[in-house]
Formats: C-alpha cells, structure tokens, sequence
C-alpha cells in the first residue's frame, strides 16, 4: 500500500518539472520612458530590420470603444497597440520544417503603459514555440524568438 502513494508522488512531481521546463509564453521587457517614444523607437526597430509592418492595432482604442458594450467602464491602458509583421526568410524556413508552423506566422509585438504605471513602457511578445516538433522546426522557431527579442531590446535600448 505504501507504494501507491510514492508512485503518485513521483508522477506529481515529474509533471511539475515538466510543466516548470516550459518557458513563459510571454516575454516582457519594461522601461520608465514615455509611450509614444517606445512606440516609436519599436517601430524603428522592426523597420531597421528590414521588415515591413503589416498592419498596427490600436488595442487601447477598442477596448475604450466596446468597453461600454460589454460591461465594463475600466480603464486599463493609458495606450497599447501592437505592431504586426512577417520575416519571409524565417517565415518560410519555419514552414518547411514544419507546415503546422504556419500557425505562428505573422508576429506579432506590442507596446503598452498601464494607467497604474502610466511612466512605464512595455514591450511584450508570445513565444513562437511549439513542445512537439521536429529539431529543424524548433531551430528556425528560435531564430523567430531571437529576432523578436532582439527588436523588443533594441526599442528599449537594451541593446
């Protein structure tokens, strides 16, 4: 009997661990600096890699439009607003290692400041990352990451 609760114990802690080895889904970097200027300095920063921003959502300004619809009169953003773009190179080598790797196409990063923190910036983006996958997928998914947090830094000076 007193093997039962030992095996249960161990498969607990086995999948805690496993759990645990995942990364975060999202990374988020922050400075004290006006909104507009790390707005600004991201856009900068996905420009100067040679991509083209496909299409920037105002977040900020939505959720003050609906906010009323469904219920709610918080206010959560002093702005946030994302910018949208795609790497044709990366994008195509995370697709053929891995058709499903579509699903992580465009990218995606996003600036914002609380009302609580309104002299806080943030920079934030979700992981490309899939647990399953073969090496050659999990390789060019990293290269997205690092491309995505090199523009992240980059707009806050970090790098």
């Amino acid at each position: 009997m007193m093997f039962r609760p030992l095996v249960f114990a161990a498969l607990t802690a086995l999948c805690t661990l496993a759990v645990a080895a995942d990364p975060p889904p999202v990374v988020t970097y922050s400075k004290k600096a006006k909104f507009e200027d790390v707005r600004d300095d991201l856009k900068t920063a996905i420009e100067s890699k040679g991509l083209v921003i496909d299409y920037q959502s105002h977040i900020n300004t939505m959720l003050e439009r609906t906010g009323k619809d469904v219920g709610s009169t918080r206010r959560v953003y002093v702005d946030a607003q994302a910018f949208i773009f795609c790497s044709a190179a990366l994008s195509r080598k995370t697709m053929e290692a891995d058709a499903a790797n579509v699903s992580m196409c465009p990218y995606a990063i996003t600036v914002y400041a609380t009302v609580q923190q309104p002299d806080t910036s943030h920079v934030a983006y979700k992981r490309p990352w899939r647990r399953d996958g073969s090496a050659a997928s999990k390789a060019a998914l990293k290269e997205v990451e690092v491309l995505l947090d090199g523009i992240a830094r980059t707009s806050l000076g970090m790098k």
